[in-house]
């Protein structure tokens, strides 16, 4: 039988094309043809049926030879798919590196059994789906599914990427494809990057996929993929609104069940997966979220059931090498996977810990001296490790402890390791920089937390959590300020303050009841004068007795004599500790990780990933809710190494909770409104960033505005390419529900506080993005890519003070006279807690090989529009201009916070960087 055939894909006229139908679905011919009518079911010859052999000729007439039958003509497409296969950890990284070799032989068993189903007609099938809806059923225009080919072919195939032809038939009228259904009829899941259609007279579609697939023997739905272009919900095309409604209808979960790997469904739960109760009374965590006392941003619901003693709390994972439920697409791919994030941290858990464990058990575990610091990164530690600890460490995750493992070597009976930390760049320069005044300024202007320092407002500064008057006096200050009065020096913008009062006094004494942490409540003021931030007095308090009715303080200020010099020492350590347990509990993990979360979890529910919204934010959500479940499951969690090594102990989420309660607000999370509100800059609309700061040299700040203002405008022009109607906003209702459940649901605890941002026009809108991207990228990479290099030498910034300071009248004050070194090395983390948290930091602080850097995308085909085109490359163009502007203040001499002698150059905020610790560049997203 002969067919009017319409090729497209340049074959011969006269060729013979032929299927061989041998499985019940593939592609076929209808047996019986209508006579010639207006034509309704434009796809009806592509139905199903199991004719074999069917014989399609290429002719030019689109009659047959009678005269008096006409049929539809069709057209041959070709599919180009792009799978990502699974890796395997070699013999060497399961033999040395503790890769589980049983992920090797499900990869290969899996692989052996896809390739026996896919011969006997267990495949991989294709449906293309059109813009125009089909006039039977009402739906998208649909072709008959196309199975993959020569999968056999490619089994042993070992490139990671693999690409696959098909062919897809379709009728000439059938319209412009608009998504595609992929089945899995598999045995297992496999990783769809991409499907590229060719052969349209318009041109190829492009299907950006990005996810894995599940097989249909899981339960798993048809998977709908749409192509690279966007449509705002009231302009989607017919054929693809039933589409669109049910896709985001299948990722929303409605509370109930325990999640399954395989999954990807979204839902919102409160932090009561910390605690592991059943363990012991003293692993029992308060849950934080869904209460006024306890407030906190919603976390992904894994659904596990609860503890077994205590109904409120849910159960921690039987097995730690089982991973906490995130929905299936939010896992790391398998460069991050297999060679970064969950290696490195489970390594320093579950491998490096123990063994440092069993090394300083048999030595003292404080440091004797700052050569045995010192020796850390010249000789290292030598681990002899028990038979025991060589299974946990060559089985378990060791693989990925980075370059901290640098030597493996066998030793007689033992295999000893040799763990060598790299030195901070930082102490290249100046091996003493971390004790100079300068520096420590320095540290709140273009440090690891550089937001928290403000402009002094009120001398002497007042508490809001119990309203007791600060012991500074003005003979603290006075005598330091050059002849200016206090309120002349206020007045000039010349005093700050970095005040840590309110955030940590409500938990001093349940923080100084643990064994081994001992802190205060701080409150530092500093002058700024001469280019340079330096302290020059230091509030440290206690809560007060029964008998007080003020706390008790104690104000030290620099000094010259010995004694002085080295308590002024003890001082800033005590601020620091203050300062890093802030930094990682509320600057780092609470604003960027915690918050950020529920924005993640509220795109996929509520925009469809055809929105134009979706697909901008796309790359600012990748990694973020891994990340955080691997925290939650080995560093905030109870007994994780935040408790362990960090001063605020087992109270840190709770702190965490409270000052998010305090402090946090979303329209203060812009860069600008978060520089005025702490008073470091003042509004000023001739500037692009409509602030001007009241410190030139405040690297972060500078840098940081600067990215900013790239942000909104980025935003801004790509707004503007699909808002052009003043209604446009409040018309778009994935974009509105979105944003109320942002607020509602994600951030529940704050839902009803006057500050959230309206949506009612392209401005608020671009306000509301720019916070998110910028919380994202440029703000979690100055407050995290730096962690290595400013407190990867414990002294510097000591996370954790293990005793007071002592007064005249203490017994420890002569210890303290006799051997302040001693005194100083007993007052900071001790051996075990120094040495983990290095591991820790350096692993926070390294880029992994597939970092997306802010600007750029892995997907290089997601953008379909000229004008966004246009905009992303402008984008790109003010990055690359602020590197160099960037590059040119660190050489200037009058900026003294990123030039001068043994001064490390401000470079967190440049935007590339290449893998591991460079300290710069700004990712895309949260990903570490």
């Amino acid at each position: 039988m002969a067919l009017s055939f319409r090729n497209l894909l340049d074959f011969p006229h006269s060729v013979e094309l032929s299927w061989n139908t041998d499985c019940k679905n593939a592609l076929h011919l209808q047996r019986n043809f209508r006579p010639a009518t207006p034509y309704k079911r434009r796809n009806s010859i592509l139905r199903s049926a199991e004719r074999k052999n069917v014989t399609i000729s290429a002719i030019d007439s689109t009659k047959s030879a009678s005269g008096d039958l006409e049929l539809p003509a069709v057209v041959v497409l070709k599919a180009e798919v792009v799978i990502k296969k699974k890796s395997s950890p070699s013999l060497g990284q399961i033999i040395f590196g503790g890769a589980d070799p049983l992920v090797a032989v499900d990869n290969m068993i899996s692989s052996g059994v896809d390739t026996f189903s896919d011969t006997f007609c267990q495949r991989i099938y294709i449906q293309l789906i059109s813009t125009d809806i089909d006039l039977d059923t009402g739906l998208g225009e649909r072709n008959q599914e196309s199975a993959f080919g020569n999968w056999l072919q490619k089994a042993s195939v070992s490139a990671d990427r693999v690409k696959y032809v098909t062919q897809l038939i379709v009728n000439e009228n059938f319209g412009k494809p608009g998504a595609i259904v992929v089945v899995n009829k598999h045995q297992s899941e496999f990783f769809l990057e991409s499907v590229t259609v060719e052969g349209l007279k318009s041109g190829s579609v492009y299907f950006p996929c990005y996810s894995w697939v599940q097989p249909l023997k899981d339960g798993a739905l048809k998977r709908v993929f749409f192509s690279n272009e966007v449509y705002l919900p009231s302009a989607t095309p017919k054929g693809l609104l039933d589409l669109r409604r049910s896709e985001l209808k299948a990722l929303q979960g409605e509370g109930k069940g325990i999640r399954e790997a395989h999954e990807r469904i979204y839902d919102y739960d409160v932090y009561n997966d910390l605690g592991n109760p059943d363990k012991g009374k003293d692993l029992k965590r308060a849950t934080v979220g869904g209460s006024k006392e306890r407030p906190y941003p919603r976390r992904c619901r894994t659904g596990r059931p609860p503890s077994k003693t205590d109904s409120l709390a849910e159960s921690r994972l039987p097995s730690a090498r089982q991973k906490v439920y995130v929905p299936r697409d939010e896992d790391f791919e398998q460069i991050k996977a297999g060679s970064f994030v969950p290696g490195k941290i489970k390594g320093i858990v579950h491998a490096l810990v123990p063994a440092l464990i069993d090394h300083f058990k048999e030595s003292v575990n404080n440091f004797l001296s700052f050569d045995e610091i010192d020796k850390l990164y010249y000789e290292g530690i030598h681990l002899k490790t028990p038979g025991k600890l060589i299974e946990r460490t060559i089985f378990w995750d060791k693989l990925y402890l980075s370059q901290l493992v640098k030597r493996l070597k066998e030793s007689g009976s033992d295999i000893i390791h040799l763990i060598q930390y790299p030195l901070p760049e930082i102490l290249h320069r100046d091996k003493f920089v971390w004790m100079r005044d300068f520096e420590f300024g320095r540290q709140f202007l273009a440090g690891v937390s550089p937001s928290k320092i403000e402009r002094l407002k009120v001398f002497p500064p007042v508490s809001q959590v119990d309203q007791r008057p600060s012991s500074f006096k003005a003979e603290h200050i006075t005598p330091q300020l050059g002849g200016l009065s206090i309120e002349e020096a206020i007045e000039e913008g010349k005093l700050f303050i970095v005040d840590y009062y309110d955030v940590f006094m409500p938990f001093i004494d349940k923080i100084n009841a643990l064994e081994g942490h001992k802190t205060y409540a701080s409150r530092t003021i500093l002058l700024h004068a001469s280019g340079i931030m330096r302290p020059i007095a230091i509030e440290l308090s206690l809560p007060a007795s029964i008998s007080e009715s003020v706390s008790s303080s104690t104000v030290l200020t620099p000094a010259e004599d010995a004694t002085g010099i080295w308590l002024w020492q003890l001082a800033k350590a005590h601020v620091s500790s203050n300062h890093m347990g802030y930094h990682q509990l509320v600057t780092h993990w609470l604003q960027t990780h915690a918050c950020t979360e529920p924005y993640v979890i509220a795109t996929h529910r509520q925009l469809s990933v055809l929105h134009p919204v979706a697909r901008l934010l796309q790359p600012h959500l990748r990694y973020t809710m891994e990340i955080n479940a691997v925290a939650r499951q080995n560093l905030i969690s109870a007994d994780g190494i935040i408790e362990k090594c960090f001063t605020p102990g087992k109270y840190a989420v709770e702190m965490s909770s409270a000052a998010y309660g305090r402090m946090w607000q979303f329209n203060t999370e812009s860069l600008p409104k978060d520089l005025l509100r702490r008073g470091m800059a003042l509004e000023d609309q001739s500037d692009p960033s409509g602030v001007r700061l009241v410190i030139e040299d405040y690297p972060y700040a500078a840098d940081g505005l600067l990215i900013w203002t790239a942000i909104k405008s980025w935003v801004k022009d790509y707004l503007s390419i699909y808002y052009t109607h003043p209604d446009a906003i409040n018309n778009d209702s994935e974009l509105q529900q979105w944003w109320t459940e942002i607020r509602t649901k994600g951030h529940a605890d704050k839902a009803e506080e006057p500050w959230w941002p309206k949506l009612r026009n392209v401005d608020d809108l671009t306000e509301i993005l720019t916070i998110m991207i910028w919380v994202v990228s440029g703000q979690h990479a100055a407050v995290n890519f730096g962690q290595f290099l400013h407190a990867g030498y414990i002294p510097y910034l000591p996370c954790l003070t293990r005793q007071h300071i002592p007064n005249e009248n203490d017994p420890e004050f002569n210890h303290f006279v006799h051997d302040p070194q001693r005194f100083y090395l007993a007052t900071i983390p001790s051996k075990l807690q120094a040495t983990t948290v290095m591991a820790v930091l350096e692993t926070l602080s390294t880029h992994s090989q597939d970092e997306e850097y802010l600007g750029h995308r892995g997907d290089a085909a997601w953008i379909c529009d000229k004008n966004v085109k246009e905009a992303s490359d402008k984008f790109l163009a003010q990055l690359q201009a602020i590197e160099t502007t960037i590059n040119e203040r660190n050489k200037n001499p009058k900026l003294k916070n990123r030039y001068g002698a043994g001064v490390h150059p401000y470079q967190l905020l440049l935007p590339r960087s290449g893998p591991g610790v460079t300290s710069r560049g700004i990712p895309n997203s949260v990903s570490i």
